[in-house]
């Protein structure tokens, strides 16, 4: 491999754009033939057969229980088309949450005992013998904002044994004009203070979108570093960590991928919050779950993740697809795709569970939606390489399950109009027999089973429960995100439909920049937003109406629909989401050691130490006024910057 190329010795050094070149080859790969793998060590434990087995055989049985019962439920006056609909759709629904609920209890027992989810090797103490970069691609971005998060992550490195092994790029597709001339000021008042190189490159031609931004850099710069650290405009990461990953991957020579389990950070609304910690809350069973069943076949979420970048440059090259986008074009959901073409080439990929690995969420249910349609787009795509030669079998059914958490939600809707049409058995509705009942008993259970084990998980701890602010406020906060949870589940559904019908009708997802703050929405903005879910609802309340079923089980459905841009409006506000968090709700570990509230300041922020666990926000104020004060002394042109 090429020599890494030279760094800047001193802090007030001028800043370089970009080192000098160290190109490797990257070719497109031919989805239609077979690679020669190539033979490397085996990292997935001896029992990962057996554990893969339980998982597909545990939510068969279950199924086949549930088609049991469903099927005794309708049989009981001869079946009848509607209610043969009805137990078609039951079923791969039921299979599909008996799946996740199998993965939670294996992933709660898994954390119990303290073993069977961690694969490999991570070492600590060690100090990296390879280099490695830090990628941040940005698209019209804050400039502040990410500059914010670089310079915590190099004052973290500065202050870590290993951190000058490391360099950061910048990898700009920015089109704004304004955003650029932001970018290049904000990236040459923290370069040229830096003791960790900072490199940063403008595309003037936004090719592949993300995947192809990393590609470029990999063809051109590749050659100089083992490992690269992707992360995204909105990630955040420790020293310590990042230096752990490095040498994981050094200890671990067949594998190409080490996937961190990101934590939820910074989030301010009502809908941010909320959403942070429930993934902090409820993630960690399901997590080793996955981790304990995906064994080397794992999968990769495009960030906060090292790769060995000669693996990746070898197999991961990505054509496009062929028609016209939504269906064919570039591969949107690329990250799934690298992580099944890298084990197709042999490489083993993992998932671990590290400390330091930070993400934001979108402040409002239609940020979130308008992220979803992308990802729905490029998991649909999949459908379309599954029958690509070489694939592992699980990388097949990652590939598959990431398009079917889209397409369940026809099937949710086609159950709630099968249950009303069905006709009355006895004058009683065909899902109040004791059948259907029993059914729908367990798919609430398993619903909710994995939620109730994260709860126990954290509970069952002392130093846990304290962390989350103690067991009133986990309850106390839990019972305030249940019923958020059930009323944003249909609002998901019925967005997951309109997503289908824009593909099915040839929509393709643009690529526009992220909100990534708000302080609330407009009326405007929800209504027209929500409109066709508030139709879906109206008319799902008036055909349970008309049909004359109880409405208990599909009030709660049609009831969020209806009132989806009001709750989209509460859930939106920050000041409600700074409520919360005085009464200690919504609380995660991570920021309860610098929560700060000023009690008596409207305008008052949580604040953190991004160098601890989070984004510090008023650190990015001070960088604001820092790069204000800074630019009239820094010219930089885009020649300069463009590589």
């Amino acid at each position: 491999m090429s020599a890494a190329p030279a760094r800047a010795t001193t802090p007030a050094s001028a800043p370089v754009a970009m080192p000098p070149e160290t190109p490797i080859a990257m070719p497109v790969q031919d989805l239609n033939e077979l690679p020669r793998a190539k033979p490397l060590p085996v990292s997935s434990p001896v029992t990962i057969d057996l554990r893969r087995a339980i998982l597909i055989g545990a939510t068969a049985c279950a199924t086949i229980f549930a088609s049991v019962w469903t099927t005794g439920a309708a049989a009981e006056d001869g079946l009848q088309l509607s209610e043969v609909l009805l137990i078609l759709l039951v079923l791969p629904l039921f299979a599909w949450i008996t799946f996740s609920f199998v993965q939670a209890v294996a992933g709660f027992i898994c954390l119990a005992t303290g073993t069977g989810h961690e694969m490999i090797p991570l070492p600590t103490g060690r100090r990296p013998k390879s280099r490695a970069a830090i990628l941040m691609p940005i698209h019209n971005e804050g400039a502040n904002e990410v500059m914010s998060r670089v310079a915590a992550m190099i004052r973290s490195l500065e202050k870590t044994a290993g951190g000058d092994m490391f360099d950061i790029f910048i990898l700009s597709d920015t089109t704004d004009q304004e955003i650029r001339r932001a970018e290049a000021i904000a990236w040459a008042a923290l370069a040229g203070d830096s003791k960790v190189p900072l490199y940063y490159r403008l595309r003037e031609k936004n090719v592949g979108r993300k995947p192809g931004n990393i590609a470029d850099w990999v063809r051109r710069h590749g050659g100089g570093y083992e490992q690269m650290i992707v992360l995204d405009a909105d990630s955040l990461m420790g020293g310590p960590t990042m230096v752990r990953m490095v040498t994981a991957m050094e200890a671990n020579s067949g594998t190409a991928l080490i996937q961190t389990m990101p934590v939820v950070a910074g989030a301010r609304t009502l809908f941010a919050r909320w959403q942070q910690f429930s993934a902090r809350l409820y993630s960690p069973v399901s997590s080793a779950g996955l981790m304990w069943w995906s064994g080397s076949e794992a999968t990769f979420w495009g960030h906060n993740a090292i790769i060995r970048t000669r693996a990746f440059a070898e197999g991961c090259g990505l054509p496009d697809l062929s028609g016209p986008a939504p269906f064919g074009g570039a591969i949107l959901s690329h990250d799934l795709v690298e992580a099944a073409l890298l084990r197709r080439q042999g490489w083993a990929v993992h998932m671990v569970e590290l400390p330091e690995s930070f993400e934001e969420f979108p402040p409002t249910p239609i940020d979130h939606a308008i992220r979803d349609r992308r990802w729905c787009q490029g998991n649909i795509q999949h459908l379309r390489l599954l029958t690509t030669p070489g694939l592992h079998w699980v990388s097949r059914l990652q590939l598959l399950m990431g398009a079917s958490s889209y397409m369940i939600a026809p099937l949710w809707m086609l159950l709630i109009v099968a249950g009303a049409l069905v006709p009355n058995q006895g004058g009683i509705a065909w899902f109040e027999t004791p059948g259907m009942s029993r059914v729908l008993f367990f798919t609430v259970l398993l619903l909710l089973g994995p939620k109730l084990m994260g709860l126990v998980w954290t509970l069952i701890d002392n130093e846990r429960r304290r962390s989350f602010g103690g067991t009133d406020r986990i309850l106390a906060s839990a019972v305030v995100e249940m019923p958020l949870a059930i009323v944003m589940a249909p609002v998901t559904m019925v967005t997951h439909l309109i997503m289908l019908w824009q593909i099915a009708r040839g929509r393709a997802a643009k690529w526009s920049a992220q909100r990534r703050d708000a302080h609330r929405l407009e009326a405007g903005e929800a209504f027209s937003f929500y409109r066709v879910h508030m139709v879906v609802g109206a008319l799902v309340l008036a055909t349970m109406m008309w049909s004359g079923h109880s409405l208990w089980w599909t009030a709660p459905v049609a009831l969020g629909l209806i009132g989806a841009p009001i709750f989209a409006m509460i859930a939106s506000r920050r000041d409600w989401g700074l409520v919360l968090a005085r009464e200690g709700l919504f609380v995660t570990p991570e920021e309860r050691t610098a929560l700060r509230i000023d009690r008596e300041e409207p305008g008052s922020r949580i604040l953190t130490d991004a160098l601890d666990r989070l984004v510090a926000w008023h650190r990015s104020r001070a960088w604001s006024r820092h790069l204000r004060a800074e630019n009239p002394s820094r010219q930089v042109t885009p020649e300069m910057l463009t590589r």
